[in-house]
């Protein structure tokens, strides 16, 4: 076993015995939480459930809606507001590579104990105990791998939250992430019962026609820059409007932009309407690896992983283009 594999080992020592010492847990995640996010704050709140802890899931009010594709997974019970017990509650973060991604006052300015669970490489280790382990393709896989270590059997529901998290965070499991572990765990899952085909559909082909209008638009928006190192669409406020659609109906159309041959970092830059705070939201994907957008996105305050990050900005679309090919050609 490696240093990086043991130093991870003990921090799940770590985790699992501040675990079985408390009794009570508030879990959140990041906010426009993603299926990792998601999958592993559900799938953490039924193993603390399955031990017989008290657990309440939380996430800002304004982070609903979910995206339609995430819809089906099962968190109607999520807290919008604290717990009036929230001080004798341990807080998990899971997938949340800062306290600011969540950025909710009480949750950082509270006191509590904080175990911080995650796999970005940029986390900034804000935890009381930090469980980050960048080896694993997703949360969703140190969850499992801690489902394990508690003596938690896999019933059907925890599994499909984890192959939610595993699945999305892997890319379909193409992503440079997936390895042999990750296929390990999907058998794990898929021998609890997990229905891929049923998770796969309600995943990729639930899409309202509104959400196939605005992909429509976004991609024939789509500008290269710089020999075609750079690949950029906007989504504006006239866009949802003249579609139909909402904000939460823009997950996965960059991954239209990342398939053009060529193209280095795929960006879609989206209006944020009727939001207070930054006015648009960037999202930006590294195609062959070269660039790492975390670094990007950290400039204006965001975050993510080497190949899949995002900001928030104020600045009008043409300047966030131009410090986007000026950041990538520096990268190049």
């Amino acid at each position: 076993m490696t240093e990086a594999a043991e130093l991870v080992r003990t921090d799940l020592d770590r985790v699992a015995e501040e675990i079985r010492g408390a009794d009570r847990f508030l879990l959140t995640t990041h906010e426009n939480p993603d299926g990792d996010a998601l999958g592993s704050l559900l799938a953490m709140d039924q193993i603390l459930g399955a031990l017989g802890k008290d657990s309440v899931m939380f996430l800002a009010a304004k982070e609903f809606p979910l995206p339609v594709e995430y819809r089906f997974l099962p968190l109607t019970d999520v807290f919008h507001e604290p717990p009036a017990d929230l001080a004798d509650r341990v807080v998990v973060f899971l997938d949340c590579g800062n306290s600011d991604r969540m950025p909710v006052d009480f949750l950082r300015n509270g006191g509590n104990k904080v175990l911080n669970i995650d796999h970005h490489h940029d986390n900034t280790r804000f935890g009381t105990v930090n469980l980050v382990d960048v080896s694993a393709s997703s949360t969703s896989e140190i969850v499992f791998e801690l489902a394990g270590m508690l003596g938690v059997d896999l019933t059907l529901e925890i599994a499909n939250a984890l192959y939610v998290g595993l699945v999305t965070d892997t890319g379909k499991f193409m992503y440079e992430n997936t390895d042999a572990r990750s296929h390990r765990m999907a058998a794990a899952l898929l021998e609890a019962g997990v229905d891929v085909n049923d998770i796969y559909r309600r995943l990729y082909e639930h899409a309202p026609l509104e959400k196939l209008r605005l992909t429509a638009r976004a991609i024939e928006g789509i500008s290269l820059h710089d020999d075609g190192a750079l690949a950029v669409t906007y989504i504006s406020r006239a866009d949802y409007e003249a579609t139909g659609a909402s904000e939460v109906l823009t997950e996965g159309i960059i991954d239209h932009l990342r398939t053009i041959d060529g193209v280095s970092v795929a960006a879609v830059v989206r209006d944020k309407p009727g939001e207070a705070g930054s006015a648009r939201k960037v999202s930006l994907r590294s195609t062959d690896g070269r660039v790492d957008v975390s670094e990007i996105a950290r400039k204006h305050g965001g975050g993510g992983h080497r190949r899949a990050a995002g900001f928030g900005t104020d600045l009008p679309y043409e300047d966030v283009v131009e410090f986007l090919r000026a950041e990538v050609a520096a990268a190049l």
